[in-house]
């Protein structure tokens, strides 16, 4: 793997899920691999601080924090909730020295047909948390999801949608995700990405870079249904063109797979597997 460009090269927890925090963390460090992406459930499991100090002194970079988000909750208490949730989740990201926070803003609440609605609370909550995360050096990343996950999961469906939202905000506070899953179908999504990097330097909205395939026929399990880069539809290496078009070379590009497939083979074999990949569909 000497000939692979690891420059910009992050390995997400979730693609490589078999392996706990320190196996991930010394199977990074053997493939000469310098940035990872981290999901909250494992970190929170193995302690916060402990997480921080493991990569830390590994010498290892957490380029995002997965996930905040759920805000399009109805009732007091339940939004109540869900803030104090998404304080938590940027004093993670804090304490692991990442400034990318990943928000899942969240489907429609039992019995809401209005989604358009949803997006309005989601900025509501924005407007309180978005000061507390910046004053900690973290910025929330809206990552719009695929139209399939809107109804339980998440009413941002297009780059546009997040954009929307993003840009009621200081764009140091408010950032995108662009995650070739999701995105790759919108013919908008050029358009979006050129006005995403037009808002400031260094890819302006663009907060984070992700890439996993789109393989047909999908698995009756959806969620876990990424394809390994390469086995499916989506044009990764123009995507990557246009966010670097936009200002974001030389920024991480994370690789985040939830694949069971991936997850029943050895971790090492599949992080070697990931980065040749990567060399060969992405850059």
């Amino acid at each position: 793997m000497t000939d692979v460009d690891l420059s910009r090269f992050s390995i997400n927890q979730e693609t490589v899920k078999q392996w706990s925090l320190p196996e991930l963390v010394e199977g990074c460090r053997k493939a000469g691999v310098a940035r990872i992406g981290l999901w909250r459930a494992p970190v929170q499991e193995y302690g916060v601080e402990r997480a921080a100090r493991l990569v830390r002194e590994a010498g290892l970079t957490v380029t995002s924090l997965c996930r905040g988000g759920f805000l399009t909750a109805t009732g007091p208490g339940e939004r109540a909730a869900a803030l104090d949730d998404n304080r938590a989740a940027i004093d993670e990201a804090a304490a692991l020295a990442t400034g990318t926070l990943v928000l899942v803003s969240g489907g429609l609440p039992a019995g809401d047909r209005d989604p358009h609605g949803a997006r309005e609370r989601i900025a509501d909550a924005l407007a309180e948390l978005a000061p507390y995360a910046r004053e900690r050096g973290v910025r929330l990343a809206i990552e719009p999801l695929h139209p399939m996950f809107a109804s339980d999961r998440c009413v941002v469906s297009t780059l546009g949608q997040a954009l929307d939202l993003a840009e009621r905000f200081p764009v140091e506070e408010v950032g995108v995700v662009v995650d070739a899953y999701h995105i790759w179908w919108d013919d908008t999504v050029e358009a979006r990405i050129r006005q995403a990097g037009a808002a400031g330097p260094d890819g302006g909205r663009i907060a984070a870079f992700q890439v996993a395939d789109w393989v047909t026929p999908l698995p009756a399990g959806v969620l876990l249904g990424r394809g390994q880069l390469g086995d499916g539809c989506v044009d990764m290496r123009r995507l990557r063109e246009l966010v670097d078009a936009a200002g974001y070379a030389g920024r991480p590009i994370e690789v985040e797979i939830f694949n069971e497939g991936l997850w029943a083979r050895d971790g090492s074999e599949v992080l070697t597997e990931v980065m040749e990949r990567y060399a060969a569909h992405v850059l």
